[in-house]
């Protein structure tokens, strides 16, 4: 079962619908203690970083997160929900994120429209990473964003972010972080539920992640 992690703001049904449509047991879970029993964890998130974060905490669901990730559990976090894995964000000062991931989040480039909100290619970084298994080396995704998490030097490979940290960016007056991975523990800043069949895809490549590390007999490879 993958739970989506219901705190009232963010694309939750649709999330949870796209899930559902590639194959997933995904429900939309509110009460912690039921996250707890999940196979994997789906943290969704549009709009402002400090009141996702404040509607999170305020459910209990933050340490269900937290919990999950301790675990080693299969996570994926979509576009706020990704930058709320990190320390902070300046959309937000003083309001600090999860910290699961080092650094914080950023306003996009000067000399581009706020928000980035079109469809835009991906440059993978890391084009063996099972959040991206077969989809190609250039596959188009769906953003809807004004910050994302700030590129520093040595992000994709060893460094502070850890290796192999960065799988994607793309170009948006400057390189922008796109997805992001360490271990179980995978983020995308756009809309795999919103990106067609290349963001189906990858929620399948999710969902066999989960199945396999649940042990499910005979679960997919991505």
């Amino acid at each position: 079962m993958i739970a989506v992690l219901d705190y009232g703001i963010g694309n939750l049904r649709s999330a949870e619908k796209a899930l559902q449509h590639v194959g997933a047991d995904a429900r939309l879970v509110s009460d912690p203690s039921a996250a707890a029993g999940a196979d994997g964890v789906v943290l969704p998130g549009v709009g402002n970083f400090g009141r996702c974060m404040s509607a999170l905490r305020d459910s209990g669901l933050d340490r269900a997160a937290l919990d999950a990730i301790a675990s080693g559990t299969p996570f994926l976090g979509i576009c706020v929900g990704m930058q709320m894995l990190y320390e902070g964000s300046e959309e937000s000062p003083g309001v600090p994120g999860l910290g699961v991931l080092e650094g914080a989040v950023g306003r996009l480039s000067g000399g581009v429209k706020h928000p980035q909100m079109q469809w835009n290619t991906l440059h993978l970084l890391n084009a063996r990473h099972p959040l991206v298994a077969g989809l190609g080396p250039e596959p188009w995704m769906y953003f809807v964003h004004s910050y994302a998490p700030r590129w520093e030097p040595g992000l994709d490979g060893p460094g502070r972010g850890g290796a192999g940290l960065v799988v994607a960016t793309c170009d948006y007056g400057a390189p922008v972080i796109a997805a992001v991975a360490r271990g179980p523990v995978w983020a995308t800043q756009f809309h795999p539920e919103k990106s067609g069949a290349s963001g189906l895809r990858m929620l399948a490549n999710f969902a066999a992640a989960v199945a396999r590390a649940a042990g499910v007999a005979g679960a997919p490879e991505a």
